[in-house]
C-alpha cells in the first residue's frame, strides 16, 4: 500500500478525527506534521513547510484497535532559512492532531534537532488552534463566490444556468 501524504498547509478536516476501531495513516501523518511543526517552531526553527507520510507496512492504512499499532513515519520539509528538515520514527499513539507518542527524531540541516518519545498533550480533546496568518506566513487560500444582481445595467443580468 502507498503511504498517505498530508502537507502542513492542507486542511484534512474529518480525516483527523479519532478513528473508531483503528488508527489510520492519515491521522498519524497529519498529527505528526502538526506536533513536529509546533515543536520545531518552539525551538526557533521556523518551518516553511513540512510533509509527513505514515504506513503500517503490509498491514494497510489502518491498524486495528485490538493490535499494538506501530506506524512508521517519515517527514521532509524546509525552514524559512532554507535548511532541510527530516523526521523519522515510529508512532504508537495519536490524539486528534494534538499529540503523538512513539519515538521520533528530527534533524535540521543534517543535525539532530530533537529526539522524543512523544510530542503534544495526549490529554487534549482536540488540536490546539493553528497559528494565525501573517504577512510572512500567509494562511490558506479561501475563494468566496457572490452573485451580484445589477438590474439597471443591460449587460449585467443573470447568467443562464445560475
Amino acid at each position: 500500500m502507498a503511504p498517505v501524504v498530508v502537507g502542513s498547509a492542507v486542511a484534512v478536516g474529518g480525516v483527523v478525527a479519532c478513528e473508531p476501531g483503528g488508527l489510520g495513516t492519515a491521522t498519524v501523518a497529519y498529527t505528526t506534521d502538526q506536533t513536529v511543526t509546533r515543536e520545531l517552531e518552539r525551538q526557533k526553527a521556523e518551518v516553511r513547510w513540512l510533509t509527513c507520510t505514515a504506513s503500517y507496512g503490509d498491514k494497510g492504512t489502518t491498524a486495528s484497535a485490538a493490535e499494538d499499532a506501530v506506524a512508521s513515519v517519515h517527514c521532509e520539509g524546509r525552514t524559512d532559512a532554507g535548511q532541510d528538515i527530516t523526521v523519522d520514527g515510529k508512532v504508537t499513539k495519536v490524539v486528534n492532531g494534538a499529540c503523538v507518542r512513539g519515538n521520533l527524531t528530527a534533524k535540521v540541516d543534517g543535525k539532530q534537532w530533537f529526539r522524543v518519545k512523544g510530542l503534544g498533550n495526549c490529554d487534549a480533546t482536540s488540536a490546539p488552534p493553528a497559528d494565525r496568518p501573517s504577512q510572512d506566513r500567509p494562511g490558506p487560500t479561501v475563494t468566496v463566490t457572490r452573485t451580484i444582481w445589477c438590474p439597471d445595467d443591460p449587460h449585467c443580468g443573470p447568467v443562464e444556468g445560475k
